[in-house]
């Protein structure tokens, strides 16, 4: 088996504090997430699924840089770079957003922590926030400072992460609430623990502020899992697809605009705060958007893994959008995905051709997510 330390494309891809752990612990294959190795291959990805669903899987997501936010003007600086309203915004508290530029296009949709009155991260998707927003504070006359931090994520999730987290930090952590953060340390270790993650399960970000522990913490957490059937694993395509989660790249980009992706909540035009993509994001919710993402069910034999290429939608022999991600559930026997299509297409039940790999399959445009026990959508 490959070394961890002779693994590599050279220096200009970072190795996270848990990367030799993950090939310890079974990682077999990696991609590039933010300038960063992140593992997305641990053997079997619907073992990893099932593992997620039914006990809990423990991710290297160290790629979620976070840019920090501080100073005086802090606040100020952060609602400037996002459309979602964010007066209410508490100490503590952990809130989805999305940063826009002035055509109103989607450069990122983090999740954003306060961790004080006048300190902020931005947990990143795969973007480069920190030069944009080092950019933005230039000419802002604002008064704030805006660095990377020494801040390393771990994602624990699947419906027992609460049972380890109890194992790791006593009864007292089960009063987080979902979208806050508490302020921990465990075994001499800091860090910071939020009730979040990009699964559609229960789970636990871990953002560890001392990267010399990633081997320690890593190795703490799986001995606290083991009863309950932890396993280290890689964020599933197939668990986020079925819950509908947007994956930046492939189902939103810098051309997409939130109200074609229904996320009109993330916006607040009334708010007198400016932003940045405001005049913009009038103009579109004026007229409406001319696309919409919407969920297909394709009619063929299972796919083998997710699709790595756009694939084209088409109707009546026209192309109207294209296929951003798709794979087949083992859970709901369909292969589904997410989708880009013309609003006047984007109608629950209407009958699409999609042009795979493997030729043109049928297809149909059904209600998002496709799978959720709750019936509802979180909204933290």
């Amino acid at each position: 088996m490959t070394q961890a330390d002779d693994f590599g494309f050279g220096t200009q891809i970072r190795k996270s504090p848990y990367f030799d752990a993950t090939v310890r612990w079974g990682a077999k294959g990696f991609s590039v997430y933010n300038h960063m190795y992140i593992p997305r291959d641990f053997g079997d990805p619907e073992q990893n699924f099932w593992t997620l669903v039914n006990e809990a899987i423990l991710c290297d997501v160290a790629v979620e840089r976070q840019v920090e936010i501080t100073g005086p003007d802090a606040a100020r600086f952060v609602q400037m770079l996002t459309p979602r309203d964010l007066s209410t915004m508490a100490v503590g508290q952990c809130k989805y957003i999305l940063i826009t530029n002035a055509d109103g296009g989607i450069l990122n949709d983090p999740i954003l922590l306060r961790l004080a009155e006048n300190h902020f991260w931005i947990s990143l998707a795969d973007s480069d926030i920190l030069l944009w927003a080092q950019g933005v504070a230039v000419h802002s006359g604002l008064d704030v400072q805006i660095c990377e931090p020494d801040v390393s994520p771990l994602q624990l999730q699947g419906p027992k992460s609460g049972l380890v987290m109890q194992e790791l930090f006593g009864e007292s952590i089960m009063d987080l609430k979902y979208y806050w953060l508490r302020e921990v340390e465990l075994d001499g270790i800091p860090l910071i623990v939020s009730r979040t993650g990009w699964s559609s399960e229960l789970g636990y970000e871990l953002y560890l502020r001392d990267g010399t522990m990633g081997d320690a913490l890593w190795e703490r957490i799986m001995a606290a899992g083991m009863q309950f059937g932890l396993k280290p694993g890689h964020t599933s395509s197939i668990r986020r697809i079925e819950g509908g989660m947007l994956s930046y790249h492939a189902d939103a980009d810098i051309h997409t605009n939130p109200y074609e992706l229904g996320l009109d909540r993330l916006v607040n035009l009334d708010m007198e705060a400016d932003f940045i993509g405001k005049a913009a994001l009038r103009r579109i919710h004026a007229e409406g958007p001319a696309r919409k993402q919407v969920g297909l069910v394709l009619d063929c034999n299972p796919l083998q893994g997710p699709n790595t290429t756009f694939w084209p939608i088409t109707k009546g022999g026209e192309t109207i959008g294209k296929v951003t991600s798709a794979v087949y559930s083992p859970r709901l026997e369909q292969n589904i995905a997410l989708a880009m299509v013309t609003a006047a297409d984007a109608l629950i039940g209407t009958e699409v051709e999609v042009v795979t790999r493997s030729g043109a399959v049928s297809a149909r445009i059904v209600e998002r997510p496709f799978y959720d026990p709750k019936k509802k959508i979180a909204a933290a």
